[in-house]
């Protein structure tokens, strides 16, 4: 038995994990690459195995940087089933439609100014679209519903079963039972991306209590999230401080971030704690993700059942707006203040919330909220990392505006959350493999593993790309 780490290496994003037994071959996630544009010149690579001899794809969750090269996967000669949840099934083919959207037009934009004459002397590197909206509804055929808790057999030699990772809705922590020819049983768990405990509307992620192979996401494996009540008495300051001359201009994941900044902008609300909002919710995507999460009410904990109830008594304090069209979009620039603009992508690199930043980062009187992980290379990062000048839309832009980040929002666990999950073990794995993190965390995080009471003899590897294991 071998793991070959694919991607989310000592990175954050390209989660592809290859296992192969002596009986099958199957992937966990197949997913895109993010961040610089060097970066994502690396998902248009041929995959490093043959997609035709993988026999099915277990996916923890639908994000991109987990999902977006499924289709693509499909397209070059996968034809096995991709197990994964229901609320995930219905969240990645908004997702994957939308990636194939933009890519889509991307392309089609970057032939226009080729066509022009503009940039004639890269016309080579016009990249056609990883896959189209097409290749994605024939993907979305292999994709097969688990619920969580429900073991079941993607093979004769393998059982698997997905948990509540708590990340964003439908994500799943992966246990999987593998026998050999020999009868001998090895049991292999992937963190996927785990859950801060305690965040709101989802539940805290399931403890396990053993595995022999572990592999363990680090996003934040070196520092530790801001508190909830001092993060929101941040948020509070801002928007209130903000919204009487300008507006607060917050750049989401349209999947889990922006339902969870909904939740607690209610809250607060309904605490009276913020003055009357008018709050726009301008990403398509956004929108039809806020549905799913809804159709999946069940997946709620307790306190966002509640909350989410009674929302329809506070309409006049919260006065909420779901924007799909463009024409919409774009009439929401005109609006110089009062408004509350939460816009994908997550990392400013694309996506409706290129043109708020656009039209609102040159004002001193608005604020820009990062409520998430920010990439190498990407905008958000340049952001946080307090860049002056930025360009947009063919726009040289000075970044007048104030630049808040709020980390306790983040969907991942911190390094106390990922330590203490670990507690949960009752046994030390044999094997324990540090991935989705960039070098510093994921080192930080190996570094405390292994200093764990009853886990010095364990072997705490942070692999690197394209490296395999046997185990």
């Amino acid at each position: 038995m071998q793991i070959t780490f694919h991607g989310a290496a000592q990175q954050v994003t390209g989660s592809c994990f290859l296992v192969e037994t002596e009986c099958c071959r199957f992937l966990v996630d197949c997913g895109m690459i993010q961040g610089s544009r060097v970066a994502q010149e690396r998902n248009f690579k041929p995959f490093p195995f043959d997609p035709r001899r993988i026999d099915f794809v277990l996916l923890t969750h639908a994000h991109i940087d987990h999902s977006g090269l499924l289709p693509r996967l499909s397209l070059q000669g996968f034809v096995g089933p991709i197990y994964t949840t229901s609320a995930t099934v219905d969240l990645v083919d908004v997702l994957l439609k939308d990636s194939a959207h933009i890519q889509e037009m991307e392309f089609e934009r970057n032939e226009k100014r080729a066509v022009k004459g503009k940039h004639r002397e890269h016309r080579r590197e016009i990249h056609p679209p990883l896959y189209t909206l097409r290749d994605v509804s024939r993907c979305m055929k292999q994709l097969s519903a688990i619920d969580y808790d429900i073991e079941f057999s993607p093979h004769e030699s393998v059982k698997v079963c997905f948990r509540d990772a708590g990340h964003i809705l439908g994500s799943a922590i992966v246990e999987i039972w593998l026998t050999d020819s020999l009868g001998k049983a090895c049991k292999l768990v992937a963190s996927g991306d785990l859950g801060q405990p305690g965040r709101a509307i989802l539940r805290d992620p399931f403890l396990i209590e053993e595995a022999d192979v572990l592999l363990i996401e680090s996003t934040y494996g070196d520092r530790m999230h801001k508190d909830i009540p001092s993060t929101l008495d941040e948020l509070v300051g801002v928007v209130n401080s903000t919204v009487s001359k300008g507006n607060v201009v917050i750049p989401s994941f349209a999947v889990g971030r922006t339902q969870e900044i909904l939740y607690h902008l209610l809250l607060l609300a309904t605490q009276g704690r913020l003055r009357p909002l008018d709050v726009y919710i301008d990403s398509p995507m956004a929108v039809a993700a806020t549905e799913i999460t809804f159709k999946h009410f069940a997946l709620f904990d307790d306190d966002a059942r509640q909350l989410f109830s009674q929302a329809k008594h506070f309409e006049k304090q919260f006065r909420l707006q779901f924007v799909s069209d463009v024409e919409d979009s774009i009439e929401l620039l005109r609006i110089k203040s009062g408004a509350v603009i939460i816009s994908a992508s997550g990392m400013c690199d694309a996506g409706r919330v290129v043109r708020h930043l656009h039209a609102n980062l040159g004002r001193s009187e608005c604020s820009v909220v990062i409520a998430g992980f920010q990439a190498e290379g990407t905008l958000g990062r340049r952001l946080v990392d307090g860049e002056k000048h930025v360009r947009l839309l063919g726009d040289d832009i000075e970044v007048q505006a104030s630049i808040h980040t709020l980390g306790a929002f983040s969907a991942h666990a911190d390094q106390k959350a990922l330590l203490d999950w670990t507690h949960a073990f009752k046994r030390p794995p044999s094997k324990v493999y540090v991935v989705h993190g960039e070098p510093p965390a994921s080192q930080a995080l190996a570094t405390l593993l292994r200093k764990q009471q009853a886990w010095e003899q364990c072997e705490v590897i942070v692999p690197q790309e394209g490296q395999t294991y046997k185990f």
